[in-house]
């Protein structure tokens, strides 16, 4: 039994990996919060696209929104992880750290919620992700499964679910207020923004125009 339990560990450990293999080139079916939410009783809308198909505005804006550094780190933004824990020192609270590659980890593999051990999982997912990925198919796969409501996800469901239009159609405005809900997409709404999710993706489309090429140069977009 304990051989047995032993081989049944290891396999569950190398699955994820074996898996960012297989999701370099096939789109991952689902996630664990889409299980989740569907225990929960939400209609899952699911909906893939390949990044041509997505309006060049929406990465940006997400680039913009959540990972400045996103084309010019491998996974984990160290820099940001010391700027995160110096903040803390100084003021007593902790701010997020984490990447674009380290929130896809999450989703892919992990449970929502905060607490050491889901980060010291997630870091070692998000290293390999980006070793063995290009950054446009972290960004591609993150469109694809990140969720933008309850039982919404993937940028085209969103886009079509929030403004009635295919992602490759949205607008530079809608694609800002679709980055600003992400931290809570359930509570806030992209097509019926509130006063402080106007303002806040009035700040992600003016960080839009701060990007240079080097930051979006390898999404190719």
């Amino acid at each position: 039994m304990l051989r047995v339990l032993g081989w049944t560990l290891l396999v569950l450990a190398l699955l994820p990996f074996a898996l960012i293999v297989l999701y370099r080139w096939v789109d991952p079916p689902g996630t664990p919060l889409m299980v989740i939410r569907r225990i929960e009783g939400a209609a899952i809308d699911h909906r893939a696209a390949p990044l041509d198909a997505v309006a060049p505005a929406l990465p940006r804006a997400i680039i913009a929104a959540e990972d400045n550094r996103f084309c010019g780190h491998a996974g984990i933004d160290f820099d940001a992880v010391r700027d995160a824990l110096d903040e803390q020192e100084e003021t007593g609270r902790l701010r997020g750290a984490s990447t674009i590659t380290m929130q896809l980890a999450r989703n892919l593999f992990l449970w929502p919620g905060g607490g050491f051990a889901r980060k010291a999982l997630e870091a070692p997912l998000a290293l390999a992700i980006d070793a063995l990925w290009p950054k446009r198919r972290v960004m591609e796969v993150y469109l694809g499964v990140i969720e933008w409501g309850d039982g919404i996800f993937g940028a085209e469901a969103a886009a079509r679910r929030h403004f009635r239009k295919p992602a490759r159609a949205l607008g530079r405005s809608e694609a800002a207020r679709l980055a600003a809900v992400l931290p809570n997409p359930r509570r806030w709404n992209a097509a019926a923004p509130t006063a402080y999710i106007q303002r806040r993706a009035a700040i992600i489309d003016r960080r839009i125009d701060q990007l240079d090429r080097t930051m979006v140069a390898c999404i190719g977009r």
